[in-house]
């Protein structure tokens, strides 16, 4: 009877007649999270700035990007863009995707440079900041593809709603 007893208590104690108790949600990655991503078909490990905040703070201040690194930043219409390098060290080059994940532009960003760099198009929704000369060296020509499904894949675990971003 008394290992009867000693049974109930330590079921009762590891969380109730054998029911495991579920596993609490895991939280949403941030900006300081990478994601595999392809671009054509190198695989890139992104960061992904969506919010404002993050998309103003961008690469500032950054030295430590790997060959292969870069950040994203998705935008949930299309639009023209213009980025800049205040206080960004690092010579980058950004590719300019429309919302077929289609490569449209790329152009160069000069260490603190705080002359806009605009697009030609108005109909891009990604912009992929990779260090300077990346496109150029892995032979990245308007018409390579980013892979919007590990985009969506990102995004969801980064908490945004795919609806909002039309990524479904």
């Amino acid at each position: 009877m008394r290992a009867a007893a000693l049974m109930v208590a330590i079921m009762l104690t590891a969380g109730g007649c054998g029911k495991e108790q579920p596993a609490p949600p895991p939280a949403p990655k941030t900006v300081q999270d990478w994601f595999t991503i392809k671009v054509g078909d190198r695989t890139v490990r992104m960061q992904l700035a969506v919010t404002s905040p993050e998309q103003q703070r961008g690469l500032m201040e950054r030295r430590d990007l790997g060959p292969d690194d870069g950040m994203l930043f998705p935008y949930k219409k299309p639009q023209q863009m213009h980025f800049w390098m205040r206080n960004t060290p690092t010579p980058l080059d950004i590719g300019f995707f429309d919302a077929d994940g289609v490569l449209r532009e790329i152009h160069p960003l000069y260490p603190r440079d705080e002359k806009t760099v605009s697009s030609t198009s108005d109909q891009l929704k990604f912009a992929l900041e990779m260090n300077q000369g990346w496109f150029r060296q892995h032979g990245m020509l308007p018409g390579a593809k980013l892979d919007l499904k590990a985009v969506a894949e990102a995004m969801r675990a980064r908490g945004f709603d795919l609806r909002e971003w039309r990524l479904e």
